[in-house]
């Protein structure tokens, strides 16, 4: 993502009584599409915004239909009061969840790392036994086939779990515990373990655009 340019344009968000998170608008997490609808990146409301003003992206609405800047300022006066949205002196801009890339069609690399920060993000810190989401010194990682047994340390064999369940299980396979998983541990998507996290309202469009947008969208030559 290096040859977008760095360049930032003020936008500054209003902070009303029903809104009074708004100055966190700005930081909020938007999804980024390359020129070929396939999400690449996550970057947040401002450079976005930033983007969108130097004629670099359009924001895509959930039914794929794209704005430029102008476009997007007017769609958002027709419509004030849907969504949120960001500030400047003159007008209303309404906060975008999606933007697709006007030149950039490569696709980085995602090399995601095995660790235990991204093990937990995967699996919402949550026990893959029993359900619970123990404190942050009560929570362990748990072989699903112990190492003792020829387990290996991967993605489809190690899982959060609490310290309850890890000491039940101890060096037993499942059948011999008595228990399951509530899912099958997998490789999580990259979207999965970076630091934007959607907010609630936000999640089923960029669900959307990575299971969805990439497949049906036509291809502009």
């Amino acid at each position: 993502m290096s040859a977008i340019p760095k360049e930032e344009v003020v936008f500054r968000a209003s902070e009303t009584p029903d809104r009074p998170d708004a100055l966190g608008l700005l930081h909020r997490g938007v999804l980024v599409l390359n020129r070929h609808w396939t999400a690449v990146h996550v970057c947040t409301v401002r450079r976005a915004l930033t983007l969108l003003f130097q004629d670099l992206a359009r924001v895509v609405t959930e039914d794929y239909q794209a704005y430029d800047f102008q476009s997007w300022r007017d769609l958002s006066a027709l419509n004030p009061e849907r969504g949120l949205h960001i500030h400047t002196p003159q007008f209303a801009l309404r906060v975008p969840q999606v933007i697709v890339l006007a030149r950039y069609n490569r696709i980085p690399p995602r090399r995601l790392r095995f660790n235990r920060r991204n093990i937990f993000l995967r699996d919402g810190f949550t026990c893959q036994y029993c359900g619970a989401r123990p404190s942050r010194d009560e929570v362990t990682l748990d072989h699903i086939v112990p190492r003792s047994r020829g387990g290996q340390s991967m993605w489809s064999n190690i899982v959060v779990a609490c310290m309850k369940c890890n000491t039940r299980k101890g060096d037993h396979l499942l059948e011999e515990a008595g228990m399951k998983l509530l899912r099958r541990p997998k490789t999580p998507h990259w979207l999965s373990c970076l630091n934007f996290v959607p907010a609630p309202s936000d999640r089923s469009v960029w669900q959307r655009f990575v299971d969805t947008a990439y497949w049906t969208t036509t291809l502009q030559k």
